[in-house]
């Protein structure tokens, strides 16, 4: 395999796992949002991923995530579920299951909290790799895992069969650049923190875009990418500047990205959201009024408004 096997392209949104009042899954919720996405122009979904909570997600949790996503999704764009996991044996487990359940591919990030040397990841994405039966996703976020790929070893690991694409969500945009160069002649490169800088990310290269903001922002976290690939720079950059704000506002003054995201889908009346699974916490009502306000200022309330009152 190699970056010609698969079609995954434009803005795949990663999407928010939410839970019912007794800590469930909520599953309507979730299906609407992926529709609501789809309906907005995705090409495709991440589910069960670093805003999917996947850390909270018990094995069953995770494969039955996918199931929901799969029939949501009816056909329409690419589903990616991640099926990282510490050990080799339980992410090879997960990949099974998940696939099983109707993804098209997974996402993997190195094992996290244990540091490792470079050969180390290496021989855990090869384990992983030979017995992966869809096609495999990198996921480069050292943030969390604690453990990077480099653009070097990316470039490596796109030798193993099975890797056909690689999300790079270093926030770092050098690192992101240097992936580029070292391995989109191999796999697909899609820009994780498009809110940050996915224009030049696109206009440089990316496959596509995978982010957390089209849950609370779309469909102009989705046309972030397609005003770029189409080369209308004016719209693009007026995007980006709203991503570039959303991201200041949900990562400020002690608040984290995914209960901020969360609390804002609940302010925009949008499915998907509510209360975090521990060990996060929902954010305080004075967090929760800070968002309100910022989203105001930005002028996504207003436009929620709108929406609402037109249907």
């Amino acid at each position: 395999m190699n970056r010609d096997s698969v079609d995954w392209h434009g803005p795949m949104p990663a999407v928010t796992t939410p839970f019912t009042l007794t800590g469930a899954i909520d599953e309507p919720a979730f299906a609407a949002n992926i529709d609501r996405l789809l309906a907005d122009g995705a090409t495709g979904i991440v589910a069960g991923g670093c805003t999917g909570e996947f850390w909270a997600l018990s094995f069953d949790e995770r494969v039955r995530l996918t199931a929901v996503a799969r029939e949501a999704m009816a056909g329409r764009g690419t589903l990616i579920v991640c099926s990282g996991a510490i050990t080799a044996q339980e992410t090879i487990a997960l990949t099974h299951a998940i696939a099983r359940a109707g993804a098209d591919g997974v996402l993997v990030l190195p094992p996290y909290f244990v540091r490792l040397t470079d050969e180390e990841i290496v021989a855990h994405f090869e384990t992983v790799g030979r017995s992966a039966t869809v096609p495999v996703m990198l996921y480069n976020i050292p943030g969390n895992a604690g453990n990077v790929l480099t653009p070097a070893l990316v470039a490596r690991l796109a030798e193993i069969d099975t890797v056909v694409a690689v999300k790079e969500s270093s926030g770092d945009w050098n690192a992101f650049y240097g992936t580029l160069l070292a391995a989109a002649s191999s796999i697909r490169v899609f820009c994780g923190p498009s809110s940050l800088f996915g224009v030049p990310a696109v206009l440089a290269g990316a496959d596509g875009t995978i982010d957390c903001f089209p849950n609370v922002w779309s469909p102009g976290g989705l046309d972030l990418y397609f005003a770029a690939s189409r080369g209308d720079l004016a719209t693009a950059w007026a995007l980006q500047a709203i991503g570039q704000r959303l991201t200041e506002l949900f990562t400020t003054r002690g608040r984290t990205l995914y209960p901020a995201t969360k609390a804002a889908m609940d302010l925009l009346d949008l499915p998907g959201g509510g209360t975090p699974r521990a060990p996060l916490q929902a954010l305080s009502a004075k967090q929760k009024d800070a968002i309100a306000a910022g989203l105001r200022d930005i002028g996504l309330m207003d436009r929620a408004r709108r929406t609402v009152a037109a249907g």
